[in-house]
């Protein structure tokens, strides 16, 4: 099961951060077909957010069709994003090993999460 956090600092709106985690979630393959999502009761005692903050980002992902909302059972997986999970662990081993070698360099977190932003970008731009 998915474990919600917030962060007040990102500037991204609360439904939305839970949206873009469930979306993460079945990209790395974490959520599949059938998997119950947390009920909303359970995510506002975890993370003390309002209810129908949960209820807004549950109805976006139903819209998508990415879950289906069952009243009074709960919210489910309706599909998953990422079909094939195989290629997921090797490639984790190599940015494991390279997060290593960007911490031996001295780079903190932020630094490192602008390099690999700023890298990702430029290769989505080259790719375009």
């Amino acid at each position: 099961m998915i474990d919600f956090h917030l962060d007040a600092r990102s500037g991204v709106a609360p439904y939305m951060q839970l949206i873009h985690q469930v979306r993460r979630a079945m990209r790395l393959g974490l959520l599949s077909e059938g998997d119950q999502l947390p009920t909303v009761k359970e995510v506002v005692g975890k993370i003390a957010i309002n209810p129908n903050t949960v209820l807004k980002a549950y109805r976006e992902l139903e819209y998508e069709g990415l879950v289906n909302l069952r009243t009074g059972v709960g919210t489910f997986v309706a599909r998953t994003l990422s079909p094939d999970t195989s290629a997921h662990a090797p490639l984790r081993a190599e940015l494991e090993r390279w997060l290593a070698r960007a911490r031996e360099a001295g780079l903190d977190d932020e630094s490192i999460e602008a390099l690999f932003v700023s890298a990702f970008r430029a290769q989505a731009e080259a790719r375009s």
